[in-house]
Parts: structure tokens; sequence; C-alpha cells
């Protein structure tokens, strides 16, 4: 059985937490293993001690949907705390917000994917924590995608963004505390930072082999398997490809109006994907892109959760709909996470020079066999911060 790390910080609190200000970095996912909230399990066992929440992007409840939505700070119906969103007026917290305690505690559900924002708000966390002089304590989690794949290029410095701050792959095959002590220190935040590691987990785990509930982190990441997924299908959110939004399956499904089932499969026919199959379907997003026209497009089902490489699928798709669609297909425009003039396909990618080469038609293999070196350097890096072998 998985012990989660909110489950070991009750169960045994750290005698260096005694007698000081605890403050929380969650939303609505942030349970235990019997869906008792975080924020609830701390005020009881705290009391007076526990002062503060702290909201990432999409808000306590997951309930703004999408990108540049922004939550206002409230107070907690229930605790009668403050709630600070962190994903409005600021995206950092400020000395007035960290005045309200000693030690932030931070218990988010994290999807193991470069552009998930959740990463960046713990970045910025730690680089305020260790400017107003106080600790953070990470409450780790489950990786839903593994821990032992790793993808992908690597982003490089004029495409950082709110949605990728670090040279780190699509893919990292990390928990959200390995990530910490990695940002933390090899690219050097050096903030006063602990983590609170999990018993049980192992790095062959995906989310269907904790026996632990899901419960959605974000209001289009409603399944372990839309997680699964992500890594690659993302990177639609750069086009006007519908991801999928305004559906019952985001991410899962892609597609637009003027896709061609038989013209793609054929395009992708002599790619390699494998793990995988594209079903080819028909969809009608009641909101956000192509709300209300039918768009044929494709159903990603995955058969094999460890041969499967997300990252390498949707590139596939997406080279075969740039190059078959040539006056239909477009980027979308910014702005995009706080981004007003780069590219959003750029910042989601990590290299503009991917996007070109794409672009370009180069082929897929030449592109993944250029930057597998990094790559490597990158899984030997990572491993110096794990906590699970």
């Amino acid at each position: 059985m998985i012990t989660l790390g909110i489950e070991k910080l009750l169960a045994a609190p750290p005698a260096s937490l005694q007698g000081l200000r605890l403050g929380l970095l969650c939303n609505q996912a942030s349970t235990d293993r019997h869906f008792n909230h975080s924020r609830d399990l701390l005020h009881r066992a705290l009391g007076d001690r526990f002062t503060a929440i702290f909201t990432p992007q999409h808000g306590f409840f997951c309930e703004k949907q999408d990108n540049m939505i922004e939550s206002d700070h409230m107070t907690d119906p229930v605790t009668g705390l403050p709630v600070f969103s962190l994903y409005g007026e600021t995206r950092r917290p400020t000395k007035e917000m960290l005045d309200h305690l000693d030690v932030l505690l931070v218990d988010l559900v994290d999807v193991g994917t470069r552009v998930y924002t959740f990463l960046y708000t713990l970045a910025y966390c730690l680089e305020a924590a260790r400017e107003y002089g106080k600790q953070v304590v990470v409450l780790d989690r489950p990786n839903p995608i593994g821990g032992e794949a790793v993808e992908g290029n690597l982003l490089r410095d004029d495409c950082r963004s709110f949605v990728g701050l670090f040279p780190i792959p699509m893919r990292h095959g990390l928990t959200f505390g390995e990530l910490a002590r990695l940002i933390n220190d090899a690219y050097g935040i050096k903030a006063d930072l602990e983590v609170i590691p999990m018993d049980g987990w192992r790095r062959t785990m995906h989310f269907r082999d904790t026996g632990l509930p899901f419960v959605f982190p974000s209001p289009n990441m409603p399944t372990p398997e839309t997680a699964l997924v992500y890594p690659g299908q993302v990177i639609w959110e750069g086009t006007n490809i519908s991801e999928g939004r305004g559906t019952s399956l985001p991410f899962e499904l892609c597609g637009a109006p003027f896709l061609d089932h038989a013209a793609v499969l054929h395009r992708l026919a002599a790619t390699a994907l494998p793990g995988c199959t594209l079903r080819p379907v028909v969809f009608e997003p009641t909101a956000n892109k192509w709300a209300g026209q039918p768009c044929p497009g494709f159903h990603l089902h995955v058969t094999d959760q460890r041969a499967f490489r997300p990252y390498r699928t949707a590139l596939a798709l997406l080279q075969a709909v740039m190059l078959l669609y040539p006056e239909q297909f477009r980027y979308k425009e910014p702005p995009y996470e706080y981004e007003f003039e780069r590219l959003p396909m750029d910042l989601i990618l990590g290299d503009r020079d991917l996007r070109l080469n794409l672009e370009a038609g180069r082929d897929l293999a030449d592109l993944e066999a250029a930057w597998s070196g990094e790559l490597t350097e990158f899984d030997r890096l990572r491993r110096q911060y794990f906590l699970y072998e």
C-alpha cells in the first residue's frame, strides 16, 4: 500500500515543524486516500498553527477552464483562512502573503509533463521562500505516468515562459518532490526545502497500479488516461486543431473540420507509433475551438502504457496535419500563458527549431536522434534526485 506525503506528515509530524505556522499550497485534488482534503486534515491537526492557503492555476476547485482565466483571493468558508491565488494578480507569492507563515506545505497532484504550470508555481514559491526566509515542504505524490520513461527535447532558453522555465524534456519521469529537489538544487534556487516522500511507490507504477483514487487536478485532466496522452496531445493547444476541450475526452481526442482520416493515416503509415491506436472519429465540441462543428479526428487509445510514446505520437500527427493542410492549418496567435509576443507553439515545444524542422518535413526519427544526447544527460541528472529506486 502507498502512503502519501500528507498521510505521513499527519501520522508522524516532523519535530522541525513543532510550534511553527504552516500554510498550504493545494487545490481540490489534494486529498488522502479516503478523499479527506488536506486543508481539513491540517485544520484539525494544527488548529491556529494552520494559517493560510495558496492555490495554483484553475482555482481551488479547478473551476477555471482555460489559460489566463484568473482566480481571485478569497476567504475559505470552511476554515476562515485567507486563500491566496497564485494565478491572478500575481503568480509569485508576495512577502505579505508569506508573512502569514513560517513553512509552506505543498500538496499538489502533478501529471509528469513539462508544460503543466503547477511546477512553475512551485518554482516561484521556492524563489520567494529563499528571498523571505521561509521553508518549503513538499508532500509527495505519484507521478501518474510513471517514473521510468523520459521523452522529448529539452527546453531552450529563448522559449522560457510560465509553461517552461527549466531545461527539462516534455516527459520528465519524476515525482513532484523529486522535481522540487532537482530544480531547487540543479537550477540554483537553493531554498530551504524538505520533501516528505511516499512509502510504497515504485517507478514502474502508472496511476492505475497505485490503488489510490484519482481526483482531477485541473478541469481538463479528468482521468489517469488523460494524463498519459497529455505529454503529446498538449501541443494542439498551440494550433487551430481541437485538443478535445469542450468534449468528455479532452486530450484523448483531436481533430478539426478540414481533416480527412484516410489522408492522415496514410501519411503516418511509415512512422512507428508503438503502444497506441489512432481510431478515426468525428466529435463536436460544445465549447472552445470549433464549438458546434463536426470535427473529423482521432481518439488516441493507449494499448501498452510502457511502449507508448506520447510526444512522438503527437509530433507525428502534428507534422502530418501541417504538411497535408497548409492552407487550413494555423498556429494559435499570442497571448498564451502571459506571453504576448512569442508563438505559443514555440513555448509548448520548447524549441523554435523543432517547429521549423517539422514544417520542413524533416524525418521525426532524425529529430529524436538529434536530441537523444541531451535527453541522456538529463536522465543522468534526474537520477541524482530520485527518492524511489
